[in-house]
């Protein structure tokens, strides 16, 4: 009888070690993933660079480097994450707000730049359309800005309080 009490015991050990053996190695599949994106993405803004210093007369090239480099940013946090949530073995949610605020400036960023390559449309009624549904999600995308900040501030004050867990 006890020797089936010792098996009984050991069974959930030998269950969990494997189960965090495997989400251990998946983490590393994505990282190393990320990482292969990271490289294909930067490899991929350094050609448009090149093309756009051959063809400077075109401001194109230049936001689709500054777009290209805003992912390549948001992949390396979101890499830093996974690479956070295996040492520390707890998922924090400061880097998932990070990479949110980043793919919020990214999309302010596109949509303003989007607007200034504009060419005017004869149909003013659609244009006007298009204006105001750019202004919407401006100011969507702000306060949700915003609202990441405040929370990216309370997280790191919770930190720093005295007698409260890091």
């Amino acid at each position: 009888m006890e020797g089936e009490a010792g098996t009984e015991k050991r069974w959930p050990r030998r269950t969990t070690s494997l189960f965090v053996s495997i989400e251990h190695f998946l983490y590393m599949v994505l990282a190393a993933l990320l990482v292969v994106t990271c490289g294909v993405g930067l490899a991929g803004a350094g050609l448009t660079l090149i093309h756009g210093v051959s063809d400077w007369t075109q401001t194109k090239s230049v936001f689709e480097v500054i777009d290209r480099l805003l992912v390549v940013l948001m992949l390396v946090e979101i890499l830093h994450t996974v690479l956070a949530s295996v040492r520390s073995g707890t998922l924090t949610c400061e880097p998932f707000l990070i990479v949110g605020l980043i793919a919020s400036i990214r999309r302010m960023l596109v949509i303003t730049l989007e607007s200034t390559q504009a060419k005017p449309q004869t149909d003013l009624a659609m244009h006007a359309i298009v204006f105001r549904d750019s202004m919407i999600e401006l100011g969507v995308l702000g306060g949700l800005i915003l609202v990441m900040v405040i929370s990216i501030y309370a997280l790191r004050q919770s930190r720093t309080r005295p007698g409260t867990p890091p």
